[in-house]
């Protein structure tokens, strides 16, 4: 990085929006995945004129350039393999317009989640999508990335409600994609080869979200189970019943235990339980009754233990309270884990609960799970003590058979967290050599010199 670069840089931006002192650096090398490389400098531009300005720069003079949201990822997306630009969208962060009439949202990369959420909803709107960063992650990000959350099970997850886009291409070129018709057959759908596309094909400076109305009513409700084999059954069960309900969350008894361990609160599940289902149901008020009967019906023939309906919003945040305390509480057990979001269909559940059960006994390692059981999508963490190097080994053989039974089973070894550089070695496992030539040729066609996000998805 050099001094003249870091001028040009200033005189699009600013001088106050170029950093290139080694803590920033360091500090936007890594996301939550906590592993990258430091960035030579970082950028802040302030509107899509200028994100387009540092594009062109940076693809003139072949500098490496990562897109950046809240760095809430946990593949490495967000950070740079190869240093160069990091270019932060944090200041790019209004909601735009909240079009109550047409039933959508424009908003800018970096307006955070539940933000959107909360006002969309002061005025009887509803955005689905929500991940368990929700408070953190941004739109862009979740854009990016596809973002799912627990209630993907009933309303799908980042892509259905992406109507548009504004991008800016890595040769500094502005795109504008679909709009603000739900319906639009006018050429190829690039808008949605953007979605989930992790910044490697451009850098997206505007999105025109779909909306619905916010439902009148809700109910939360968890049941207790004796085993994960009995909750993952009532799911089967659900299913059956053509129940759907908006969201269905498993946790297993280890994370539960993890949980009352951290918080000193055994409250959040009864001592003993194996596994717990949150369960919630919306809509209108006399089919949000009938369903919760029907959960509570399929739940108890599949051997509930327990099972509770929130009356009121605080004790619907209480039972929620576990949910939200698992990542961190997972400490309890060991600060270190390897944590994969594998996802298969949702009648082959079951087997993958087989499958990771049968990893814990051949290679002796801890794997507590918890995740979207709904739509087949579970958090697969692999505990490991620091330093330990026959565990780290087992813990890698683990994660391998656990991706090939993933694969086998009509699954994919990401539902939400992408490839990133830290699942690139697997991708060509899931996909096949023609598949992967295609997307790398799309690649190409949108970024010619390889200067945007590099490192990540592809292989060698």
């Amino acid at each position: 990085m050099t001094d003249a670069l870091l001028d040009r840089l200033r005189a699009i931006v600013g001088a106050g929006h170029v950093r290139a002192d080694q803590e920033t650096r360091e500090a936007y090398g890594v996301d939550a995945l906590k592993r990258g490389h430091p960035a030579d400098a970082v950028v802040w531009p302030a509107d899509t004129a200028e994100v387009s300005a540092v594009a062109r720069l940076c693809h003139e003079t072949r500098t490496p350039l990562v897109p950046r949201g809240a760095g809430t990822g946990y593949t490495g997306g967000a950070v740079p393999t190869q240093g160069g630009v990091v270019i932060s969208l944090a200041r790019l962060n209004r909601i735009l317009d909240i079009d109550e009439g047409n039933l959508l949202a424009v908003v800018e990369p970096h307006v955070v989640t539940g933000d959107l959420q909360d006002a969309v909803e002061a005025v009887g709107l509803f955005y689905p999508p929500d991940p368990a960063s929700l408070r953190q992650s941004v739109i862009g990000g979740n854009v990016a990335e596809c973002a799912g959350g627990p209630r993907a099970f009933k309303y799908g997850v980042t892509k259905q409600y992406v109507l548009g886009l504004e991008a800016v291409l890595p040769t500094g070129e502005i795109i504008r994609t679909g709009g603000k018709v739900v319906k639009n057959v006018v050429g190829y759908d690039l808008t949605h080869l953007l979605v989930g596309s992790e910044g490697t094909l451009a850098i997206i400076t505007k999105v025109i979200l779909r909306l619905i109305p916010k439902p009148p009513v809700q109910v939360t409700m968890r049941a207790s189970f004796p085993s994960v084999r009995h909750a993952v059954n009532a799911v089967t069960g659900l299913i059956r019943a053509r129940v759907i309900p908006a969201v269905l969350e498993l946790i297993d008894g280890e994370c539960l235990d993890a949980v009352a361990k951290n918080l000193h609160v055994r409250s959040l599940a009864p001592e003993g339980t194996a596994a717990i289902l949150l369960l919630e149901v919306d809509g209108l008020a006399e089919q949000v009754a009938a369903e919760a009967d029907r959960v509570e019906a399929a739940c108890r023939e599949a051997g509930s233990t327990e099972f509770l309906r929130a009356a009121g919003d605080a004790e619907r945040q209480e039972l929620w309270r576990v949910r939200r305390e698992i990542s961190l509480s997972l400490k309890v057990i060991t600060p270190l884990k390897v944590n994969h979001d594998v996802v298969v269909p949702k009648a082959r559940v079951p087997e993958l609960f087989d499958l990771i059960e049968g990893l814990r006994a051949r290679y002796r390692l801890r794997i507590p799970c918890f995740g979207h059981v709904g739509d087949g999508n579970i958090h697969v963490n692999i505990m490991l003590k620091p330093g330990d190097k026959a565990e780290l080994r087992r813990a890698r053989a683990a994660e391998e058979e656990l991706f090939r039974g993933v694969i086998a089973l009509e699954g994919s070894i990401s539902g939400e967290h992408g490839i990133g550089f830290s699942k690139m070695k697997y991708l060509e496992w899931e996909l096949t050599p023609e598949t992967v030539d295609l997307m790398r040729r799309v690649k190409v066609a949108f970024d010619p010199h390889g200067i945007l996000n590099p490192g990540k998805m592809f292989p060698g």
